[in-house]
């Protein structure tokens, strides 16, 4: 498994000083506003990346609402890569809605090839309408579409969400939080999905039911046998350590959680 990436989606209650009582839309609209300015962009965004390096990742899956395909200009792509180079920040992957159209999608490919990303790791209505546009637009931009689950009960809902694997370019990025949300073990999943496992958004949630999530290690998902099933099918790509909550700055709990999973990874 390679080195751990921060989600950058953590933040998504940053802006509201961590009282989103409007749940996730809420933080994802002001987060797109506060960044979406060419003017402040620089400023705003390179903020943030010192907030990621300051707790020691040196990788991060970059949240749309960060550098979204709706309002990013060639100004925008061009500030972000050179924050990113001048903070040592390698981008994972892009995270969130890839749009509802071809060209909506495509347009998030544009944003993961100017970020040097390999992977769309969140969902998209197109793979079901026109998943033949989705296959052409990962090949000319050489990426592949990892499917996190969210509402989905079971890793075979997912299998038969994704249809075939389309040589590799159409898989599933696990969000264990939200298995264990929807009451099924993590680890499981993990065996269960195998090589369609493209990529691991690594979470823990305080009980079944819903989804309030916390530090690795802290709540009901079986991080160490996640790790272990992750082994056993040979995973290699990236762990992303994703940890968003509505009420507080996750901080201190995403340094805690990333100490933690370097103690279980004996790195």
């Amino acid at each position: 498994m390679g080195p751990v990436s921060f989600m950058s989606a953590n933040f998504v209650a940053r802006q509201l000083g961590y009282r989103m009582d409007g749940g996730w839309g809420q933080g994802d609209r002001t987060t797109n506003a506060f960044f979406a300015p060419i003017e402040t962009f620089p400023e705003r965004f390179g903020g943030m990346l010192d907030a990621v390096r300051a707790m020691g990742f040196r990788a991060i899956d970059l949240w749309l609402a960060h550098l979204h395909w709706s309002w990013a200009t060639e100004a925008h792509l061009v500030a972000a890569r050179d924050l990113l180079d001048r903070h040592g920040l390698r981008v994972v992957s892009l995270a969130g809605g890839f749009g509802a159209t071809p060209e909506e999608f495509a347009a998030a490919a544009r944003i993961a090839e100017a970020m040097g990303a390999g992977i769309l790791g969140g969902s998209t209505p197109l793979l079901a309408t026109d998943r033949a546009a989705v296959i052409e637009t990962l090949d000319a931009f050489d990426l592949r579409l990892a499917v996190e689950n969210h509402l989905e009960k079971t890793p075979d809902e997912m299998l038969a969400k994704l249809g075939d694997a389309a040589g590799g370019r159409v898989g599933t990025a696990v969000d264990t939080g939200w298995y264990a949300t929807q009451s099924y073990d993590a680890a499981d999943a993990i065996t269960v999905l195998g090589d369609r496992v493209l990529h691991v958004h690594l979470k823990d949630v305080r009980a079944a039911g819903a989804h309030h999530t916390v530090a690795l290690g802290d709540g009901i998902v079986p991080v160490e046998r996640c790790l272990a099933a992750l082994r056993q099918i040979g995973y290699a790509g990236r762990i992303s350590i994703e940890h968003g909550p509505d009420d507080r700055d996750p901080t201190a709990e995403c340094v805690e959680s990333l100490t933690r999973l370097h103690g279980w990874l004996g790195v």
